[in-house]
């Protein structure tokens, strides 16, 4: 029986174990999970990047929105105080004092006797702050917009050379309080005043009268 003798048996067996060496294996598995992981980190990059860029994009939306909504406000803020001056101008001009209506309702209060000589009309204006709404813990706290008054006070010099000068002072006041106009203007507590009257003087045709001086208060007007 032929023997035979395979002269490579050796190199064979030795390319076999170095085929199987575990440590070719582990470095084999190494760079397969280190490229899985290269992958793994760029794909994750790439969603960081693309999510940057729709927060990006997000932003400037609100950024836009909060823009457009500083500029509605700002027009409303501005609406609402062309408003505000517009009411207190047509209040003012329905409540302004009238020079006409007034000489008209002196035109129509007479006394016999007695004789208007001088009229004088003092308007004074006091201007209180406004205050901002604040918020408390117990809610919102409307302010109050600023306030200006109006005070009018009118003067009436008279003279009385009725028969027995003096004795028409008080009808004349009467008059003048009871008359419409002053009674829809005039402060319902203090009216109208005597605020001076003057002894019995003889005038340069030898007549007595009196010198007095009446103050007629109105209503305090706010606007």
């Amino acid at each position: 029986m032929p023997i035979r003798i395979n002269l490579l048996a050796e190199s064979l067996i030795a390319e076999d174990q170095r085929r199987r060496d575990p440590t070719k294996r582990a470095i084999f598995v190494g760079a397969l999970l280190v490229a899985l992981s290269l992958v793994w980190s760029s794909s994750l990059l790439l969603k960081e990047m693309l999510a940057k860029k729709d927060l990006n994009q997000v932003q400037s939306e609100i950024q836009g929105r909060t823009n457009e909504f500083d500029q509605v406000q700002a027009s409303m803020k501005k609406i609402t105080d062309g408003q505000r001056k517009l009411d207190s101008l047509q209040k003012l001009s329905a409540a302004r004092f009238l020079q006409g209506n007034l000489l008209n309702a002196l035109q129509r209060t007479t006394v016999p006797g007695v004789q208007l000589i001088r009229l004088r009309v003092d308007q004074t204006y006091s201007y209180t702050e406004g205050t901002k709404s604040q918020t408390t813990r117990f809610g919102v706290v409307t302010g109050r917009p600023p306030v200006a008054t109006e005070k009018v006070v009118v003067t009436l010099d008279a003279r009385d050379s009725s028969a027995n000068p003096g004795d028409e002072v008080n009808k004349f006041k009467d008059a003048v309080a009871q008359r419409p106009y002053f009674q829809t203007m005039l402060d319902k507590t203090n009216s109208v005043r005597l605020a001076s009257l003057s002894p019995p003087q003889a005038g340069p045709d030898g007549k007595p009268y009196v010198l007095f001086t009446l103050e007629c208060h109105y209503l305090d007007q706010s606007r």
